[in-house]
């Protein structure tokens, strides 16, 4: 199934105008626009493709402003999308999530996925803790 071209680029333009508002801090606004791009999908959300980047770009919000259990339910929810399960973003985030809730093991296998899948210059954009923690449990 595809989405109709109109409907594909309405999410796009609110989903783009949500990276240009995330790019100078306007997260709750950027947050609106994804949501609002999310509604735009048939149901079940989960089924399109644009879901995923979607529940990503949310959970990206949620992650910049430490709400990690909403943003664990973006990535959550993105894993189970079309070309999720396997995406080393996906992984990455979800590995950094359980860090900071304390879930050091699931932390360590979700990592390890985003590190086997992309290898370390995924790391490279965030907080080297999460790499630090990384090669504590695996020998990189």
């Amino acid at each position: 199934m595809q989405l109709s071209d109109s409907t594909y680029s309405a999410i796009k333009a609110l989903c783009e105008q949500g990276d240009d508002l995330v790019k100078i801090d306007e997260f709750d606004a950027a947050k609106q626009n994804y949501i609002a791009a999310l509604r735009l999908l048939p149901e079940p959300h989960q089924e399109w493709e644009a879901a995923t980047w979607i529940y990503v770009a949310i959970g990206d919000v949620h992650f910049a402003l430490k709400n990690y259990d909403k943003a664990f339910k973006c990535f959550s929810n993105a894993v189970q999308c079309p070309k999720g399960l396997g995406n080393p973003y996906i992984h990455l985030r979800l590995g950094q999530l359980y860090y900071e809730q304390g879930y050091l093991e699931k932390a360590a296998d979700e990592l390890a996925r985003a590190y086997m899948a992309a290898g370390i210059e995924i790391f490279m954009e965030d907080d080297p803790k999460y790499l630090e923690f990384l090669e504590t449990n695996i020998e990189i």
